[in-house]
């Protein structure tokens, strides 16, 4: 039995703890949080409001899953590391380059068992895919086309309204969302980027484009139901569901409990009268070593669908949406569907199609067996992948390609 200790007992923290606690082979002993609400859903465990009043203890868990906001990761991550803590930490690693290496060296010094939760690397559709490309199905990968369909309501409720919508607060939006689907086409390839140029912007949830009769809360806004981002419609569907997204919104969710939340707090703003400041759609075109080309297109306007790839080969192509796999032969002429059976939806509250189940599993094994094998990306692999993400966001500002060492 794995001993857990929860730092940030919000969606992602309590997602990944129950997510253990359900498989039989994990307890939550201690959790950490300032909220009353977010510690009481481990009734049984040691409660503590701040993190570093846990860790002025000798060790009380096995390891302990870190999932703070993006900004408050590193200093958890180094004290717990230097505890003797295994560590499931939330992407991002954190929010600049200094302290993920920071992050990175604490592990290592450690040898603690480390993990950061690229989940899109755990889905029963990856490890299928994977496992395709490198029994030679398609030959040598020479191009790839990946597309994240953020989704217009989640855009609007993590990116616009919600704790993701400001750089300064948090971070810039493809590092916040998008590192896992970067992480997630150097695990394909098994190749690092050497060279990345990036173009985007903040396109649609401005000022400029409010309708004039709009309110300042879609209570109260006459156009509310002509609005594809109103919040009564995103959220009161959902009334009496005790699940994200609903749960980031209020602890009572009952429907009077939500229209206060609408009524009171930030999710029942109007999209264009927020202060956002992140981007709603962004390109990023990348080198790989060998001469290896991708692009990812990460959108706010599209379906919350799962993302969707597009593979090229020497020797064939696979054309994969999430769910199923198409693998076209040039020998052969012959199109061939190999399903994958993803467990969920893409989203949070879908568990990421099985990813957030498969990445608990593997730590708890490597926590229990101390076999890291099972834990797909090293501290490096991660820091590489944000790397990337830093990279892009240097070009889109900059205008220029930027090369990685």
């Amino acid at each position: 039995m794995v001993t857990l200790a929860v730092v940030g007992a919000g969606s992602r923290g309590t997602s990944y703890a129950r997510h253990a606690v359900e498989t039989g082979r994990a307890r939550v002993v201690a959790v950490a949080d300032p909220l009353d609400s977010r510690r009481e859903r481990f009734p049984e465990a040691a409660h503590y409001t701040d993190w570093r009043a846990l860790a002025a203890l000798p060790r009380q868990a096995d390891a302990v899953i870190i999932a703070t906001q993006d900004r408050d990761h590193v200093e958890p991550a180094v004290r717990f590391a230097e505890l003797g803590y295994d560590i499931l930490l939330e992407k991002p690693m954190a929010v600049s380059e200094e302290d993920s290496r920071a992050i990175v060296a604490a592990a290592e010094r450690s040898g603690a068992v480390f993990a950061v939760c690229h989940v899109l690397r755990y889905t029963p559709y990856t490890r299928t895919l994977k496992a395709l490309l490198d029994a030679g199905r398609i030959g040598d990968i020479v191009n790839v086309q990946h597309l994240e369909p953020v989704g217009w309501w989640h855009q609007a409720h993590s990116y616009v309204r919600g704790n993701w919508r400001r750089s300064d607060e948090s971070t810039f939006m493809l590092l916040a969302k998008s590192c896992h689907d970067l992480d997630w086409l150097v695990h394909l390839t098994g190749k690092q980027v050497t060279r990345v140029s990036s173009f985007g912007g903040l396109m649609h949830f401005r000022p400029e484009n409010r309708p004039a009769q709009a309110a300042d809360r879609c209570l109260d806004c006459a156009v509310e139901e002509r609005c594809p981002y109103s919040a009564t419609r995103i959220y009161l569907p959902l009334a009496g569901q005790d699940r994200w997204p609903l749960s980031v919104l209020t602890d009572d969710v009952s429907e009077q409990g939500v229209i206060e939340a609408l009524r009171t707090g930030p999710y029942g703003r109007c999209v264009y009268d927020c202060d956002n400041d992140v981007v709603d759609h962004q390109v990023v075109n990348m080198e790989f070593e060998g001469g290896t080309t991708a692009s990812f297109t990460m959108t706010a306007f599209t379906p919350a669908q799962h993302r969707q790839t597009r593979i090229f080969g020497t020797r064939g192509s696979i054309e994969g949406d999430g769910d199923r796999l198409t693998v076209f032969d040039f020998v052969t002429g012959r199109a061939e569907i190999v399903e994958s059976r993803p467990t969920g939806d893409s989203t949070a509250g879908g568990g990421h199609g099985g990813g957030d189940e498969g990445l608990v599993e593997a730590f708890l094994t490597a926590v229990a067996t101390r076999d890291r094998t099972t834990i797909l990306s090293s501290p490096d692999e991660s820091l590489h992948s944000h790397l990337i993400a830093w990279a892009a966001e240097r070009s889109r500002l900059h205008g220029e390609t930027v090369t990685l060492e």
